[in-house]
C-alpha cells in the first residue's frame, strides 16, 4: 500500500521538472529506512537525452543526506498508464533496496499501479556477482 506523503511529494516535484526538450515531467520520491523522504525530477539537457531521470535524482538525494537503503518509491508523470522506471534506473533502485520493496506508478489522473522490484527488475545484477 502506497503513502500518501510520498505521493503528495512526487506530485510536487514533478512540477519542478526541466523538462523543456520532451515535456514529459516526472517526479519520484523513495523513503529511507530511517523514514525520511527523498524526491527527485527528471533534468533534461541541450544534449538530449543525456539528462537525469527523477528516479535518480531521489536516490543522488538520499546518499547525499546520508542514508543509503529504500523502503519505499513513488514515481508520477502525465501519461495515459502509469509508467514504470527506465532499466537504469530499475537497476539504481535494486542497489539500495530489495526485491521486496514496493514501487508504485502513478498518472495524474489517479491510476496506480504497485509492483514489487524484484518484479520490476527480475536477475538483478548485484554485488553477489562480484564476489569472487
Amino acid at each position: 500500500m502506497m503513502s500518501q506523503d510520498l505521493q503528495t511529494a512526487a506530485t510536487q516535484v514533478r512540477e519542478r521538472a526541466y523538462a523543456p526538450y520532451s515535456g514529459f515531467k516526472v517526479g519520484a520520491a523513495v523513503r529511507a529506512a530511517s523514514g525520511a523522504v527523498y524526491v527527485g525530477c527528471n533534468v533534461e539537457n541541450v544534449a538530449y537525452p543525456e539528462g537525469t531521470c527523477a528516479e535518480a535524482g531521489a536516490i543522488a538525494a538520499m546518499i547525499a543526506a546520508g542514508d543509503s537503503q529504500l523502503t519505499e518509491v513513488f514515481v508520477i508523470a502525465d501519461s495515459p498508464e502509469p509508467v514504470t522506471p527506465c532499466g537504469g534506473c530499475r537497476q539504481k533502485l535494486a542497489e539500495f533496496g530489495g526485491g521486496d520493496v514496493p514501487v508504485t506508478m502513478a498518472t495524474l489522473g489517479g491510476v496506480h499501479v504497485t509492483r514489487p522490484l524484484a518484479d520490476l527488475l527480475p536477475g538483478a545484477f548485484s554485488a553477489h556477482h562480484m564476489e569472487a
